[in-house]
C-alpha cells in the first residue's frame, strides 16, 4: 500500500514538473519570436511614451529573428515609415533602443529648424497647444489634431508641440523653444533605416550615431500595458491598454 502511495505522488510530482517546463518552454519561445515586454528607460519619445511606461513588443511582424543573432527568416514586412521600432543599440549591442522610423531604405532626408523632408516632400506638421488638465495632474490636455490627451510632460511650457504625419501615421512631437539646430542632409543605405525621438531635441538617434540596419531590428512597439509615474509617482491608470503610435 505504501508503495502505491509512493508511486503516486512521484507520479503528480513528476506530471506538475513537466507542466512547468513544458510552459517554461512556451513562454520562452514566445518570448524570443513572437512578444517581448520592454521598459522605456529615457524620455526620448516624449511625448508618445513616457519614461516608466512598459510596452509589448511585436518581435513577429518583421519576420522571425534568431536570438542573439541578425539572422532573420520568414520576413513578409519591413519596418515603414512612422512605425515605432525596439532595435539593438549598433554602438553598444549590449542596449536596446527605441525610436520612430523616419527614412527607409534608399530615403533622402532633410532636417532644418522642425521641419523634416522625405524625398523633397515635407512631413506635415501642425502645432497644437497643451495645457494642464484641471482634474488630472498627471494629463495635459491637447488643443487640436487628432490627439486629445497626453502623460504630463514636466516642464512643458519650454516646448513647441507639433502633431506631425508620417506616410498616414499621426502622432505628437516636441521641440525644446529656442533651440538652435544645425540642418543636414542624409542619404540612407540599402538594408538600413533612419529614427528619431519624437522629443526631437532630446534624443539620440541617427542623427547622431547613424543607422540602423534592418538585422538589429527587434520589433514593432503594440501597447503600453504599465506605466509607472517616475517624476510624480505613483501609476498612470489611464496609460493601460494604449497603443503606440
Amino acid at each position: 500500500m505504501s508503495r502505491d502511495l509512493s508511486k503516486k505522488r512521484k507520479s503528480v510530482f513528476r506530471e506538475y514538473l513537466e507542466a512547468l517546463i513544458t510552459a517554461g518552454i512556451i513562454a520562452l519561445f514566445i518570448r524570443a519570436f513572437v512578444i517581448e515586454a520592454f521598459k522605456i528607460p529615457s524620455g526620448s519619445m516624449i511625448p508618445t511614451l513616457s519614461i516608466g511606461d512598459h510596452i509589448f513588443v511585436n518581435k513577429f511582424v518583421y519576420g522571425l529573428r534568431i536570438p542573439f543573432t541578425t539572422i532573420r527568416f520568414f520576413g513578409h514586412k519591413k519596418p515603414e515609415r512612422g512605425d515605432v521600432i525596439v532595435f539593438v543599440y549598433p554602438v553598444e549591442k549590449s542596449k536596446d533602443f527605441i525610436k520612430r522610423v523616419i527614412g527607409e531604405p534608399g530615403d533622402k532626408i532633410h532636417f532644418e529648424g522642425t521641419t523634416v523632408t522625405v524625398n523633397g516632400t515635407e512631413l506635415t506638421k501642425n502645432p497644437v497647444e497643451v495645457v494642464s488638465d484641471p482634474n488630472d495632474k498627471r494629463v495635459l490636455i491637447v488643443k487640436g489634431g487628432a490627439v486629445k490627451k497626453i502623460p504630463y510632460v514636466p516642464e512643458f511650457g519650454n516646448f513647441d508641440f507639433y502633431e506631425e504625419e508620417t506616410d498616414g501615421v499621426r502622432h505628437l512631437v516636441q521641440y525644446e523653444k529656442g533651440y538652435a539646430r544645425s540642418p543636414f542632409d542624409v542619404d540612407v543605405p540599402e538594408g538600413h533605416y533612419f529614427v528619431m525621438g519624437d522629443n526631437r531635441d532630446n534624443s539620440a538617434d541617427s542623427r547622431e550615431w547613424g543607422f540602423v540596419p534592418m538585422g538589429n531590428v527587434k520589433g514593432k512597439a503594440m501597447f503600453v500595458w504599465l506605466s509607472l509615474d517616475k517624476d510624480q509617482g505613483g501609476v498612470r491608470w489611464r496609460e493601460f491598454g494604449r497603443w503606440v503610435k
